[in-house]
């Protein structure tokens, strides 16, 4: 029986290399076949536009400028007002 499974395995390797090489010239016809018909250039299909993605309700960085020189009038220049305080 051991004998008989090592055959089978020894089977299996010949033809999976006489397989390979039959399968690698196909693919290489086709390949050289289709670059051949293909137009040069830009892609004929047009890209997908993404969607405008939201931020949710956080301030924008200028928004927030504002508000802290708004906020900051008049108090001293320490914590959040550093740099806003006038």
């Amino acid at each position: 029986m051991h004998t008989s499974m090592k055959a089978l395995g020894l089977l299996a390797l010949i033809a999976g290399l006489a397989w390979a090489p039959a399968q690698g010239q196909a693919g290489t016809n086709t390949i050289t076949n289709t670059s051949t018909n293909t137009p040069t250039g830009k892609s004929t299909r047009a890209k997908a536009r993404k969607p405008p993605a939201d931020k949710g309700p956080a301030e924008t960085r200028i928004e927030r400028d504002k508000r802290l020189q708004r906020e900051c009038r008049g108090k001293p220049n320490a914590g959040a007002c550093e740099g806003y305080g006038g």
